[in-house]
């Protein structure tokens, strides 16, 4: 129902017909809370002010203008500072984040070892907020290193296979405008998801033959491959009634101006 609700609000505020809601923030303050609440009682304060301080920084930055944390980051942080803190209660028999000490965070850290490296950003910020305020008065994180390799570890298409999809997308008239853009994206400028669902018919500079593609510093030219697939997109979106700035409109998006 929460999508459902969601696609006419877009409509009617986008309109004028109707004055937006601070529903999201509300939902957003009670996940937040649901969080620190489940932190053990003798380290919830500090839990408590870190998230404080961290809504005060959100709040500046809307004002400034800037990029702030979004709600989702925020309530990320919470709950691994709530795991962290159910650990030590737990397994390591401490109740006071000044008793916390390298090994506490590295046996922490093991116990998910794929989420190391966001865990620990996380944790990084909060123990030097927490020394900051004279919770701590060491930082345990500050010499611990990530111990992850840099680059891309997933898995790789073979050349035959890449060409295959290459050909699939530019030449198969029955593959989706969407899956094809999707896809050249992908393939030909390391474009990922996101950036191809949240691009927007501003972006494109048709005379230039150019599109911005996420927050990259520079236009990025068009090849005629992903070029003539993106046209094919515009001319699948053009079929829409629609008011949605994104090039990709579904269903479930024409009435609104959310990303497919």
């Amino acid at each position: 129902m929460g999508t459902l609700a969601r696609v006419p609000e877009d409509f009617f505020t986008h309109r004028g017909l109707a004055l937006l809601t601070d529903q999201a923030e509300r939902l957003a303050v009670g996940r937040r809370k649901r969080r620190i609440d489940a932190v053990p009682g003798p380290l919830r304060t500090a839990v408590a002010a870190f998230d404080a301080s961290r809504m005060r920084a959100q709040d500046r930055a809307r004002r400034a203008g800037t990029r702030p944390r979004s709600n989702h980051t925020l309530e990320t942080a919470l709950s691994i500072l709530r795991d962290l803190a159910r650990f030590l209660t737990e397994h390591r028999g401490k109740d006071d984040w000044a008793l916390t000490d390298v090994p506490d965070i590295e046996a922490f850290l093991t116990t998910s070892p794929k989420a190391r490296k966001r865990r620990l950003v996380v944790l990084r910020q909060f123990f030097r907020f927490a020394r900051s305020q004279r919770i701590v008065l060491i930082d345990p994180t500050r010499t611990l290193i990530v111990k992850e390799r840099n680059g891309f570890r997933g898995r790789i298409f073979t050349l035959d296979q890449q060409r295959e999809l290459f050909r699939r997308w530019t030449t198969d008239d029955q593959v989706h405008p969407h899956e094809a853009l999707l896809g050249i994206l992908a393939l030909l400028h390391g474009a990922s998801s996101t950036k191809v669902r949240t691009l927007k018919i501003s972006d494109i500079d048709a005379a230039a033959q150019t599109v911005r593609l996420g927050k990259r510093p520079h236009p990025v030219p068009r090849d005629p491959a992903s070029w003539t697939v993106l046209e094919r997109c515009l001319d699948h979106r053009a079929k829409w009634p629609t008011a949605n700035p994104h090039v990709m409109v579904t269903k479930g998006t024409k009435v609104g101006r959310s990303p497919a």
